[in-house]
Parts: C-alpha cells; structure tokens; sequence
C-alpha cells in the first residue's frame, strides 16, 4: 500500500541576475509576477496558487523545492518518516509565513537539497491569465510541474522520495544518447481513489551541475508549446533540446536553458498515473523522436556541406 505523499507545491531560485529573471519569467516561461520586494527578490505565480516560483539573490542554483502535503495528518506523517530514519527535521514558523504556507518543516535530501514540507499553500483570489500562455498551465492540484534533480547517490535518494516522502516509481529510462550513457528514475505522487497522478513530480539519474537539470512546466494546449519555443528562439534563449516526445510520460517538448544555467522543459500532453493498474517499465530511449541537441545537428549540417565543397 503507498505511503501519503506530497505534490511539487514551489521551487526557490537563487540568482545573479534578478531583473533579467524577472523578465525570462513573463516574457519566456509566461508567468505572472506575484509579488516584489525591496531589494528585488519576487515569486512568479502560473495557476491557482498565490506563488509558485520564488527568485532570490544568489549563485545561481535551486535554492529549495517546497513539497505541499494535502492534509495536516499527511504532513505529520511524512515528518514522523523522516524523524525516524535519522533526518533532521525542524519545524518554522517564521518561513511558514514567509512562503504563504500554514505550517513547513526544513530538512535536506541525500543529496544536500534544501527540502521544506508544507500544507496550505495560500491560494490567490484571482484567477490566473497568462499574456502569452492563452491554454494557461496544467499544475494546481498536480502540483507545479516536476523537477530532474542531482543525487550522488541513487540508492540513497529513491529511499528519501519513496519510503519518507511516500512517492511512487513510475518507471526508468536506461539507454546510451550521443555517446553519454542515460540511467533515469521517475518517481509519482500516489494516485487517490477516482483521480490519477501526474506522471512524475521527481526524477534523477546521478550527480548534475546544478543541483537540477531542469524544472517542466506543461501548457495546456500544443499550440502553446509551439509558441513558446518561438519565443525562446526570438528572445536569444539557448534551445538545449529540440521539439521531441519522450515514451514514459508521453510529453511533447523542448528544453532551453535559463538565465541561471539550469534547464527547463517546456511541455503538453504529460501522462497520467492511476496506481491500481499502473506497472513500471524501464525504456531503452530518452525519447520516441526529437529532442535533438542544436550543437549536434549543426555539427553535422557543417560536415555535410563540407563534403559538397570537397
């Protein structure tokens, strides 16, 4: 029988440049901006939720991921969990405020990742409407998208987000592409009784750069995949991976990199999860077509052209 789980409620940025952020958020991504404060910091919100994404000053990394509990009772047992497997974990009243949030507990997962556990998440009494997102996003009760973050230890990290936080693996990807060997775990928040799960809201594969790869967030129509990636491309952002469809979770996107460095994935038509009939499978490829980094294909377009001319 699954644990309780929790869904991905906010991610913390910290970085070097919070007015370029600022406008990568809105204009790239967009969101709104929620609020602002004095010294720049501000949260970037994209559905229901009073804020999703909160941008501090920093060094360019994920500052935290706030992972929001539906009930009391399934907050004090996803801290019992971890209590007693050793972590330390502390109650804060102050951040709670802070976050917008109704009580949060701080720890750190195996890989050293700010980790706070909240319930409550302050809602917004405005409804909200994307400028450049008319479909709007695919979040609020499947949380905020999902996050592939860094693990130096893979064993370690699926016993913290299975048996403590109560996900679920979905399904791996362990395969070879472009000559670098892939080796990806997909973990669920479980599905209640008459509703699914969004495929996956936590995934990793060793150790990254940053302590992310990347963060998704899915649109709710195609047409607005399409036109985010034009955005990206008309405003200079470095497109990672083109257009593609990945087998497991059947999303359709692209990845671009943010002014940070880490990556996001923009997609539209992620899978669904409902555990009473769901098996894990383990793909031998990171996608069915697509995602193709630019580098390559331009590397091979300048060998073909300078064969013509050879």
């Amino acid at each position: 029988m699954a644990l309780g789980g929790v869904t991905l409620g906010y991610l913390g940025f910290e970085v070097s440049d919070l007015a370029g952020w600022q406008k990568f958020g809105v204009d790239v991504l967009g969101m709104g901006v929620a609020h602002q404060d004095a010294d720049g910091a501000f949260a970037l919100r994209m559905d229901g939720h009073a804020q999703r994404i909160i941008v501090t000053s920093g060094g360019d990394d994920l500052g935290f991921i706030g992972w929001e509990a539906e009930t009391e009772e399934q907050l004090d047992q996803v801290v019992a969990r971890l209590a007693a497997a050793g972590h330390s974990v502390t109650e804060d009243p102050g951040l709670a405020v802070v976050r917008g949030v109704d009580r949060l507990y701080k720890c750190s997962d195996p890989a050293g990742i700010p980790t706070e556990i909240c319930v409550g998440c302050k809602r917004s009494e405005e409804p909200f409407v994307s400028k450049s997102v008319p479909s709007g996003f695919v979040a609020d009760e499947l949380g905020l998208g999902h996050v592939v973050v860094t693990a130096t230890n893979n064993t370690l990290s699926q016993r913290f987000y299975t048996e403590l936080l109560g996900f679920v693996l979905s399904d791996r990807i362990v395969c070879e592409i472009y000559g670098h060997p892939v080796d990806l775990s997909f973990f669920h928040a479980p599905s209640k009784p008459g509703s699914a799960a969004r495929h996956h809201s936590v995934a990793f594969g060793g150790q990254q750069r940053h302590r992310l790869h990347h963060f998704m967030i899915e649109a709710a129509s195609l047409e607005d995949v399409g036109r985010a990636y034009d955005r990206a491309i008309a405003k200079g952002v470095p497109i990672m991976q083109t257009l593609g469809r990945h087998p497991n979770d059947q999303m359709l996107s692209f990845y671009a990199q943010t002014p940070s460095g880490f990556q996001f994935e923009f997609g539209w038509g992620g899978r669904l999860v409902d555990d009473t009939d769901w098996v894990p499978t383990t793909y031998g490829r990171i996608s069915d077509w697509g995602h193709h980094p630019p580098a390559i294909l331009n590397s091979r377009r300048s060998r073909r052209s300078g064969g013509d001319h050879g």
